[in-house]
């Protein structure tokens, strides 16, 4: 069975920008795999870091069981995933495990440093994939069969410098919508938390204004989700695109980000 791997940093992170384009690789017959790699200790301002940990993680398993998805555990705290080769150990046995062909991760340009650093470890991890000489940890077989990470959009869809980031493409998500919202509804203890601290007013309409925004950009879809395809050098042994392939109609490819970069490379 192939298989897709979202690494994002925190509880609620793959609700909002990548649940559906997993939910729709679920319905093309995928196994599907969910790793927030922070516990989201940070994330409240009523219970203890101890507290918000356990019931973080409650709203992780529950969300991720709404999707079907193989619940991979957290491995750190808000504000310390940092990008180093022992964390880089620790997220190839995951990919490993999972055995992925895809791997969905965050925008490299996002509002957080917790967010580009996850994109980092979930790119040189997934590089790793088939190098028996680079031990994961704990100690997990490699792979040989080709992996492409994508690329979501950053909150705001801008980078920190206020730049608009433009998706190069776009997954249907209208058909599982209402399963995406029933996931993120799972992190219940984010609504207040994110009105105090990110002033995000309706926690689900945010969701649902962003995945209308995409669409919007799609020129096709009313609710979608935003990708950037990695290169694949090191990768695959050729130039991919293996969400176009499973997903068909669902998925169209931004043909004028694709002059851009041809533009860009002449």
């Amino acid at each position: 069975m192939k298989s897709a791997l979202a690494i994002f940093a925190h509880p609620d992170d793959i609700e909002f920008v990548a649940a559906g384009t997993l939910l729709q690789l679920k319905q093309c017959g995928w196994d599907i795999h969910y790793l927030n790699l922070s516990t989201g200790n940070c994330g409240s301002a009523e219970f203890s870091p101890a507290k918000t940990r356990r019931v973080r993680l409650a709203e992780g398993k529950a969300a991720a069981k709404i999707l079907g998805a193989h619940f991979h555990p957290p491995m750190c705290d808000d504000l310390e995933i940092r990008f180093d080769v022992p964390f880089v150990r620790r997220v190839a046995a995951v990919i490993r495990a999972a055995q992925a062909s895809i791997v969905l991760t965050h925008s490299p340009q996002d509002y957080m440093e917790d967010h580009m650093n996850t994109c980092r470890l979930a790119v040189t991890a997934a590089f790793t994939h088939g190098m028996p000489n680079f031990q994961s940890s704990p100690p997990r077989p490699t792979y040989a069969h080709d992996v492409t990470v994508y690329h979501a959009m950053p909150h705001g869809l801008c980078d920190p410098l206020r730049r608009q980031i433009v998706p190069g493409a776009f997954v249907n998500t209208a058909a599982v919508h209402a399963t995406k919202l029933a996931a993120l509804a799972a992190h219940q203890s984010q609504q207040g938390w994110l009105d105090v601290s990110q002033g995000m007013n309706s926690y689900l309409r945010s969701m649902e204004e962003m995945s209308r925004a995409v669409g919007k950009l799609s020129k096709k879809f009313a609710l979608a989700e935003g990708w950037r395809r990695h290169l694949h050098l090191g990768f695959s042994a050729q130039e991919i695109d293996p969400l176009a392939d499973a997903l068909g109609k669902d998925y169209r490819v931004n043909a004028a980000y694709e002059r851009s970069l041809k533009a860009g490379a002449s």
